[in-house]
């Protein structure tokens, strides 16, 4: 009886941890960038987004203000998005947030950044599938983070200044003393 008590309890265990593998995000380790943009399209970190005639206002704050494009569909490499926003921290451009949704528009978006930026590495075995996946691409300048979530088909893409982003922790950590 204890032999079969334990044999089932094995089972349960093998089952959770494969239950949780494929809940748990596909964590990549980060891409050595090749190609560092420094910026987004044509804008270099840094820059004051309030020069751009193409971008206004979404959402100003006193140190953290968000931008969006004045007219059209937003686009990213060509692709239709849901959502570009271009945020900048204390007047300089930090960081580029996208949203998108649908598997076929997230396996586009990863062809183009893999051609821009350098191909994703593969380990034999490792699982580049799975309800959450991530992939990240670092550069001297510019840091590149896609977060995919398979089940809603909702994908995320922070597109941000290695020097500049940080400032937004230290901003929300000073507001929260």
């Amino acid at each position: 009886m204890i032999g079969r008590q334990t044999h089932q309890a094995g089972r349960y265990l093998a089952l959770l941890g494969l239950v949780l593998c494929m809940t748990q995000p596909f964590l990549a380790h980060a891409v050595q960038m090749v190609n560092d943009p420094n910026g987004f399209q044509s804008l270099t970190w840094g820059t004051a987004l309030t020069t751009r005639p193409d971008l206004q206002v979404a959402k100003a704050g006193p140190h953290v203000s968000e931008y969006k494009l004045k007219d059209g569909q937003p686009l990213f490499a060509g692709i239709p998005v849901e959502s570009l926003l271009f945020l900048s921290v204390d007047e300089q451009f930090a960081r580029v947030t996208i949203r998108y949704q649908g598997d076929d528009r997230h396996k586009q978006i990863l062809t183009h950044l893999e051609e821009q930026f350098g191909s994703l590495e593969r380990v034999p075995g490792q699982m580049m599938r799975g309800l959450n996946q991530q992939y990240v691409w670092r550069g001297t300048e510019t840091e590149i983070s896609v977060t995919y979530h398979a089940n809603t088909e909702r994908g995320f893409i922070f597109i941000d200044s290695r020097t500049l982003a940080p400032r937004f922790n230290d901003l929300m950590t000073d507001s929260a003393e």
